[in-house]
Parts: C-alpha cells; structure tokens; sequence
C-alpha cells in the first residue's frame, strides 16, 4: 500500500495508474462498514484509493469535531490487511487552499432531515466530496446507505455537475444486534452502547414516526427526528453518556 500525505506524489501517481479507480473517502476510525465498502471497490476495480481526512468543515459542533475518534495506526493496519493500493492522508490546507472561501450549497434536501439542525453540515460534506473526487478522477465512489441522505446528495451533485463518476451505495453494515456500524460508536460507554441498539429495532416496528419518536423518547433518548421518506424510516438521537453526548442516525427500508 503505497500512502499519500503529499498531494503532488499522489498526482504524479494518478497519472500513471492503469485501469479502473474505486475511491472510498472517510474520515477514518475504520470499522467493518468502511471494510465492506473497500471490498466492494476491490471486486469491481482494478485500483481501490482510500482517504481518511477528517473534515471539520462539516461540523457544526467544535467539541464533536474534538471528540471524533483518531484511529490512524489501527485504520493504516486494516486498510494494508484489505489490500488498498493507495492511502490519501491530506492536510486542512492542502484540501482548503482557499480558506474554505467556495462552497457547495444544496437548497432542498440539505435542509432535512440531518441538515435541519446542523446548519452547514452538507455544504461542508458537498464541498469536501467535490475536491476528494476531483483528486482521485475515480470511476467509482462508494458510500454507505446508513447515511443515505448523504448518499443521495452526492450522486445529485455528481449528476448535476456531469462528474463522470458512478456513485454506488452500499448497504448497512451491523453490529450482531442491529446497531448500525458507525466510527461514532466507539464513543458510546457500556452502558450507552446497550441501549443504542434500541434504535433500530424502534426504527423498524410498526406505527406512525410520531409513535416511534415517542417510543425512543421513552426509553431516554434525546429525539431529533424520525421520518419517512423514499421508502425508508431514518431516525437520529443523541445518547446521554454522563460526560459527553453521541448522535447517532440510522434508517430501515420500509416494507
């Protein structure tokens, strides 16, 4: 695995590679969802690029983005065992050289659900996407259906921008009693962590949303929504563990 903290070396490197490119971006605390996604990429192209930059322009939050988790040692050993050929470990100045000065914006479905109160979140998202895309020039990308919205963002952007890139969307990857794999989880304390699986299996019963937002009100969870759409339930709370707070989301096809 050849790994890239320049990114002069990795265009010179990207001008010479052969073949199919799949680009899985992350910002890192690698898990067996992001594994899942790099086995995807392994199976249908020739190169697989891994990136692993934590962006902080799409928190809203400064002590979410203190408290992200820094796995880097752990996340190079699993990306080596998984066979990625190429690691992109950019700095804040090498992906904003402009201060973060121009943006990408989406007026509707950035203003939902995830977006509705974390004002700034997509832009940061879009924006980060855009540069990471234009830098690696894959001919696929692959992203996880547990932020489905976020998934859905960034195939419109590629489509109304003409990008040519295939998005491709994976499916949730999850822990044996339902909870959806995420790098935020290896926040949550013991007791936290028991109780998170409860999303999920609210998200899924029967009922109205309103009915299932009171169902995971009652079981001590802070609810910042639950709402259909596209034919899925998708679901975000924030789990109290005493010192610190973890928002979780999660979504179910529905039947």
């Amino acid at each position: 695995m050849k790994v890239f903290d320049d990114l002069t070396s990795w265009h010179a490197t990207r001008s010479a590679l052969q073949g199919t490119v799949g680009f899985v971006p992350t910002m890192g605390a690698l898990h067996d969802g992001h594994a899942s996604l790099l086995r995807q990429s392994k199976e249908m192209d020739d190169i697989t690029v891994l990136s692993i930059y934590v962006n902080p322009t799409q928190f809203n939050n400064p002590v979410d983005l203190a408290r992200y988790p820094a796995t880097l040692a752990e996340d190079l050993a699993i990306a080596e065992g998984l066979g990625v050929d190429c690691l992109i470990l950019p700095t804040y100045e090498q992906i904003y050289p402009d201060g973060f000065r121009y943006q990408i914006s989406e007026n509707e479905l950035s203003l939902e659900l995830c977006g509705a109160n974390r004002p700034g979140h997509f832009t940061g998202v879009l924006t980060v996407v855009m540069k990471l895309l234009n830098i690696v020039r894959p001919q696929r990308a692959y992203f996880g259906k547990k932020d489905y919205q976020q998934f859905l963002l960034v195939k419109d952007m590629c489509q109304a921008f003409f990008l040519d890139v295939d998005i491709v969307g994976c499916e949730t990857v999850r822990e044996c009693d339902g909870l959806a794999m995420s790098s935020r989880n290896k926040l949550l304390t013991p007791r936290a962590r028991r109780q998170a699986r409860k999303l999920h299996e609210a998200l899924g019963s029967e009922g109205c949303d309103a009915t299932v937002a009171a169902q995971l009100n009652d079981l001590g969870f802070e609810v910042d929504y639950v709402t259909s759409r596209f034919a899925r339930r998708f679901g975000a709370i924030v789990v109290d563990c005493g010192d610190h707070r973890v928002r979780l989301i999660d979504n179910v096809e529905m039947a």
